[in-house]
């Protein structure tokens, strides 16, 4: 094939919005019933159903998740993963839109399909689930899931218009200090204090903190800090959650933090375990040659991108798993604004909302056609691989 024509573009968003009410039916369904993470069982048969009817195979239970799933149409040809998050959160409900991001995700799959039918490449619509907990494209990745995908395509309400997400790569790591109990008063000499040394972590990260690289960052709670006043403490814990620009960046604050635990315990007479939780995600690594096509196409619905602002980072997302992987997108459309915030009341009632509604069947229509570019137009996939392959050799 060759260049896509204004007539598909045309036909594919015909397609998504001869299917807007069924769309925004799935989307309101998902943000009436919203399911945290790892527990999205009436999302993960509600979207599977809607694919099964469209004669997608349909593979539930992918990487071991009872709540991922994989449906793919088509045959041969380049491959476009169009994917949906639908997890929410605890006492917010969908107060990170993702019941748009399920419904959008859905539109494009559908109009692809249906506009390009069997030969026109193979279309997956894969369903990951605990974007806001675990990391489910981070277990479908590791699975293979995107083994042989040319571009993995997502969009994200938000309360920017951005073209691509300014995401960074983040980890977990657990700080346990070892002192020995004392009466504090009986025996004050004997005692070792645990916790005091585990507060001196907390007062030295505070200070190095402050030259710490644009998008590093560490914060930290205290999950153990002893059991009663009239004994020093010989244990305190604590749980530090570190991000950072790029993983690069993120494997050196762990070993930095893991460096400041070793001096505060050599200061304090303690012993320290530094230990490291997982991987946790990828910085994300958008692929321009993609984000800025899907900004041209969801232009035709009024809505323009811009690039983020310098020096904003709004967070850490398992797309970032994806995006070392194959070419990404991850851009963010605004359904508030950019007074507000997601991962408030406000950010959930706006997800269903007439604005939700609009966004999210603009970012269908968006999705769909960059889905078509890629498997129709051999050389802007060749451009966004060629792309992905120069920001992985900058360490970007």
């Amino acid at each position: 094939m060759s260049n896509p024509s204004e007539d598909l573009y045309v036909r594919l968003r015909q397609e998504c919005g001869r299917r807007a009410d069924a769309l925004w039916r799935v989307g309101l369904a998902l943000h009436a019933d919203p399911e945290l993470a790892y527990e999205e069982r009436h999302a993960a048969r509600l979207l599977a159903g809607e694919l099964r009817d469209a004669e997608f195979a349909v593979e539930q239970g992918v990487a071991g998740l009872d709540t991922a799933f994989v449906a793919r149409a088509g045959r041969g040809g380049r491959t476009v993963a169009l994917l949906m998050e639908y997890d929410a959160l605890p006492g917010l409900g969908h107060a990170c839109g993702h019941n748009l991001i399920a419904a959008a995700g859905l539109g494009a799959a559908l109009a692809v399909h249906s506009v390009l039918g069997a030969t026109g490449g193979t279309v997956l619509a894969v369903g990951a689930p605990a974007e806001e907990r675990g990391g489910g494209k981070v277990a479908l990745a590791e699975a293979g899931v995107f083994d042989g995908v040319d571009a993995a395509l997502m969009f994200h309400p938000g309360v920017h218009d951005w073209s691509w997400a300014p995401l960074t790569a983040q980890t977990q790591v657990r700080v346990g200090f070892h002192g020995r109990a004392a009466h504090p008063t009986g025996d004050p000499t004997r005692g070792i204090d645990a916790l005091a040394a585990l507060i001196q972590l907390f007062n030295t990260a505070a200070v190095v903190s402050r030259r710490l690289p644009a998008g590093s960052h560490v914060q930290g709670i205290v999950t153990d800090g002893g059991s009663a006043t009239n004994v020093v403490p010989a244990y305190a814990e604590g749980l530090f959650g570190l991000r950072a620009a790029t993983t690069t960046a993120l494997d050196a604050l762990v070993a930095d933090i893991g460096g400041w635990a070793e001096g505060v315990a050599a200061a304090t007479g303690t012993t320290v375990e530094v230990t490291r939780l997982g991987r946790g995600y990828a910085h994300f690594r958008d692929n321009d040659v993609l984000s800025d096509r899907f900004s041209e196409h969801i232009a035709r619905s009024g809505i323009r991108l811009g690039r983020p602002s310098g020096g904003v980072f709004l967070g850490s997302s398992d797309i970032g798993d994806v995006s070392i992987r194959v070419p990404a997108i991850h851009p963010f459309v605004a359904i508030l604004g950019d007074d507000e915030s997601d991962h408030t009341p406000a950010f959930a009632a706006a997800a269903g909302s007439d604005r939700g509604r609009e966004v999210m069947l603009a970012a269908a229509e968006a999705l769909a056609c960059t889905a078509a570019d890629v498997l129709v137009d051999a050389g802007l996939s060749a451009r966004a691989w060629e792309r992905l392959r120069e920001r992985e050799a900058a360490g970007l």
